[in-house]
């Protein structure tokens, strides 16, 4: 499905199911540099299964056009404003790396839009170290190659996939080439820079779900467990031999959580 939002085209992926409004949405936000496509296996169940199905491709990203944000914070507004044009009321917000940072904040902003939010591969403060900040200002290759390695535990490193022939590692390599100039580095510098997180978690009323790889790392379960205390009530689902890719490594265990969070 495609729209019109600020002037720019903005995808959106429904599982080929059209948009009911009488029916729940979920919407999904995927991380830096990426595109809808790492959702497609849960967003499908989801649209097959009595819900609106919502994986967004942000702005400057996948078949969405206008420019990137530099900040968390406007991406929060862009997601909602999206949403308000598709005419979703309400809707569930799941988010991974740089989108669970933006699930967060526009839980926070938009408690009358959001009722529900999974963070996925979710660390606060998520902080970029500057060799990889360095080669995505660069636009140089050696980002992608760095997300990669960073991005997986050791088995996907030789092979191992949750999905069955199907690469974890070049699927991540063939989404990061796609981006355009620029791109990957706005995503980490938004992340970077992101100092909402205490402030976002205050404000949110919505049920909160945590997922994280026991061998993340890039945002490490430990970030996770400490922000706890932010959200008290919040869930925290671990997924055993699973790095930060979690859609790819472990995909069995986050569709449970996703379910067993979502309905």
């Amino acid at each position: 499905m495609e729209i019109t939002y600020d002037g720019a085209k903005v995808y959106v992926a429904t599982g080929s199911k059209a948009f009911n409004p009488e029916l729940p949405s979920i919407t999904f936000v995927h991380g830096a540099g990426m595109d809808h496509s790492v959702w497609t296996l849960f967003a499908r169940h989801f649209a097959r299964n009595g819900f609106n199905s919502l994986a967004l491709d942000l702005a400057g990203h996948g078949r969405s056009g206008g420019a990137c944000k530099p900040t968390i914070g406007e991406w929060a507004q862009w997601v909602d404003g999206v949403l308000g044009t598709l005419g979703v009321e309400k809707t569930a917000i799941v988010g991974h790396s740089m989108g669970s940072l933006v699930a967060l904040e526009t839980a926070a902003r938009h408690p009358a839009r959001i009722t529900k939010a999974v963070l996925v591969g979710f660390g606060y403060p998520m902080a970029v170290g500057q060799p990889l900040l360095d080669a995505a200002k660069a636009n140089h290759h050696d980002a992608v190659d760095m997300m990669i390695i960073w991005g997986h535990d050791y088995y996907a490193q030789f092979g191992a996939s949750g999905v069955p022939a199907m690469s974890t590692i070049n699927v991540w390599k063939r989404v990061l080439e796609r981006a355009g100039p620029g791109v990957i580095f706005d995503d980490l510098n938004a992340c970077h820079t992101y100092t909402g997180g205490e402030e976002a978690a205050g404000l949110v009323q919505c049920p909160v779900t945590i997922v994280s790889g026991d061998r993340d790392r890039m945002t490490p379960v430990k970030g996770a467990k400490d922000f706890l205390r932010h959200l008290p009530k919040a869930k925290l689902e671990v997924l055993a031999e699973c790095g930060h890719g979690l859609m790819e490594e472990r995909p069995e265990g986050l569709h449970k959580a996703l379910v067993a969070a979502l309905g």
